[in-house]
């Protein structure tokens, strides 16, 4: 009888993950949920999956689900260390140029879950570069998940909380630093998520596409706008 997995993520970049996994394992099946309305209790007890896999989502996980069908999550930072919201962006305001990325099972409290492995990530880059870099890596350890039939084990050490980021901390009005502007832009380059930007006056600008020159200076795309 064929194992059923499914994966969870309503990200564009994440969504090659099942077509690439039904090929890697063509004794199983693979399902894509990419919709808030799909990843119900009633719809997942239809597919009875083995396993879920959530490479990104931004919604609580039911405990209906996670309490009957092993859920494992990916989150970007090296547990306990960074357990909550915006986990690139916290990292990268705070100087990180690499991390790693905890798959971890799902439990009632956030990020706190057992720990089946852990893979090293570059921050490098935009942050669509980024996400982009870590389907890669997450398609790896879903692939060793599953083929070595990991057991998490406890994370260990004292937890750090980061706060989910919120829109109006993309403002770089008080930013003095070239270098923060240059994060700023990149860490917020990437599709749903509110660019970095300035208000002058009656116009709104958002940046993305930055580039570092030798001489020190960015180049970067503007969008204006009228608030």
């Amino acid at each position: 009888m064929k194992k059923v997995y499914a994966i969870v993520s309503e990200k564009k970049w994440n969504k090659d993950l099942v077509k690439s996994m039904s090929l890697h394992f063509d004794n199983s099946l693979w399902i894509l949920i990419d919709k808030y309305e799909d990843f119900t209790f009633d719809k997942i007890h239809d597919i009875c999956p083995d396993m879920i896999f959530v490479p990104h989502w931004s919604y609580i996980i039911p405990i209906e689900i996670y309490g009957k069908y092993p859920t494992i999550v990916f989150h970007m930072t090296d547990l306990p260390f960074g357990r909550g919201g915006s986990p690139l962006q916290n990292l990268i305001v705070r100087g990180y140029v690499s991390t790693v990325i905890s798959a971890i099972k799902v439990d009632k409290e956030i990020d706190a879950g057992d720990v089946y492995l852990k893979k090293p990530l570059s921050l490098l880059g935009s942050a669509k570069e980024i996400f982009e870099r870590a389907n890669i890596i997450i398609e790896s350890m879903i692939k060793e998940i599953v083929e070595k039939q990991l057991i998490p084990k406890p994370q260990v050490g004292a937890p750090v909380i980061f706060k989910r980021r919120k829109p109006d901390e993309g403002n770089m009005a008080d930013l003095v630093d070239i270098t923060q502007i240059y994060d700023y832009i990149r860490m917020l380059d990437a599709d749903g998520y509110p660019h970095a930007f300035l208000n002058i006056g009656d116009f709104h600008y958002s940046f993305t596409d930055a580039v570092e020159n030798a001489d020190g200076s960015i180049n970067a795309i503007v969008k204006i706008e009228k608030k």
